[in-house]
Parts: structure tokens; sequence; C-alpha cells
């Protein structure tokens, strides 16, 4: 973020830390901080975006954001994380590191664990107004087989996982959505691979050509929600990601001022 958004960001998270709006309630909407804090909408949602992947927001609907209510599960405590004592590559290349680390387990000795560096991953789950979703009929070599999957890549350095996300959209559908809403972060793999996933929420989908990824490509469908539990049961459905988010979406439907199918 540049220093206009920056600033912006350390003001919302100040008042969010001080109490200024209550747990459970509403935030401000886009509009009303946008001309508040003289910042375009653009990168306003970069800051919402970040603040919802921090859990100081939650997504609830289209552009609409809420302060956090209090859970009744504590954080434990007295717990010691491992100590990391040292680490060393053992394979590098554009597309994974594979290194050992010299860690330690509280109360127990020290042993090399074996860790996997992949790429930072966004993907998204475009949904229209006949709750659809847009996906991908696609092969996959190493599990050697055809799957529905969710449209989504690497995030490049220095690029933000929004725009990653709406450019892998068009890149590999042809197909652009006018609003993205962030739904979680998270690792697939926690205890060996570090590859961090964003997820994302698109509406609003226009056509606005033909797939370019020509690598990516497969046959693209609007498959009916309803059809998802069914697509899960025959294993069609292929990728961390792609369940996670239909998982959410499916979670979400029916309940009022949540993500769900527009």
């Amino acid at each position: 973020m540049g220093p206009k958004t920056t600033k912006v960001y350390e003001t919302l998270r100040a008042r969010l830390a001080s109490g200024e709006y209550a747990p459970g309630t509403k935030f401000p909407s886009e509009r009303t901080l946008s001309e508040e804090l003289s910042i375009g909408r653009t990168a306003l949602r970069q800051v919402l975006a970040r603040l919802v992947s921090e859990g100081a927001l939650e997504v609830r609907g289209r552009s609409a954001y809420r302060v956090p209510g209090p859970v009744s599960v504590q954080t434990p405590e007295g717990l010691e994380p491992w100590r990391i004592h040292g680490e060393r590559d053992l394979y590098d290349n554009r597309w994974v590191k594979l290194q050992l680390w010299d860690v330690e387990p509280p109360g127990l000795e020290r042993f090399e664990h074996h860790v996997v560096k992949l790429h930072h991953v966004a993907i998204t789950a475009v949904v229209d107004d006949q709750d659809r979703v847009l996906m991908m009929w696609r092969y996959r070599f190493v599990p050697q087989q055809f799957g529905w999957e969710l449209p989504g890549g690497i995030v490049d350095e220095g690029e933000d996982a929004a725009e990653t996300a709406l450019r892998e959209v068009v890149e590999e559908t042809g197909w652009r959505p006018k609003s993205l809403e962030h739904v979680v972060t998270y690792q697939p793999m926690i205890g060996m691979v570090d590859s961090p996933h964003e997820i994302f929420v698109g509406y609003g989908a226009e056509q606005v050509g033909t797939p370019t990824d020509l690598e990516e490509v497969g046959h693209i469908e609007w498959v009916p929600l309803a059809d998802v539990p069914g697509l899960m049961a025959r294993g069609d459905l292929m990728g961390s990601g792609t369940l996670v988010a239909l998982l959410h979406i499916l979670a979400s439907r029916g309940k009022p001022g949540v993500t769900a199918a527009h």
C-alpha cells in the first residue's frame, strides 16, 4: 500500500482498537469512509480487505462490513511456540523451495523438519443472480483427472491479491466481476507447506472477451450452486481453494447480512 492508503489503514485500525465501533455493529459504508477520509473506492477496498484478512472486520454482504462480535472461546494462554534455530535450502527454483529447518518443540529435543515453500495464491468464486458459480472443467495431470475448478493463480511480487483474483478470472474465463469481497486467507497444508491461499467472492460479472491463458483454459460453465453437494460427493471438485470458497457460499446462503450469492 502507498502512503495515503497506509495512513487510512492506520486510522481505521486505531478506531477499531479504541472501541469506537462497538462489536457486532455495522461498519460505515464505503461511500461514507471514502468521503470522510478522502480516499478512492479502489484504494479503500484494499484497506478493508487487509482489515478483513487480519480479523478486524467481517464481510457482511456486497460491499458491507461488520465489526466482529464477541466469541465464547477464549484464546489459550501459557503455551510456548516452537523455537526455530536455523534453516537451509535443499532445492530452490521459481516454483518451489525445499528447506530443512532446525526446530525445537517445547520440552523436546531439537530436530530437522522439511519445509516446502510454494507461491501465494488467489482464488475467486464468481456468482450471479441466478445462484450459479463460474467454473472451469479442466484436466490436472498430477492427479490425472478431470474436474471442476474456480479461476485462480499466483500473486505476482508486488501485486495485491485482489488484483490477482480479478486478473485471473479475466484471463482464464473471459468474464470480469464488477466487485470482489475477500473471504479468508488460509494455509492448505499447514504442517509442512507454506502457501497462503486467499479466497474472494465476485459479483456482477460481464463477459469481456475470450480466455487468454491458453495453458489454464478449460470448458467454462455457470454451474448451479445446487449442484455443488453432488459434485463434491462425486469427487468432481478439485483443489482446496475451490472447496473452501464453495463451502463458504453454501454455508452463507439465506443468512441475512452474510456473503451469499446475489
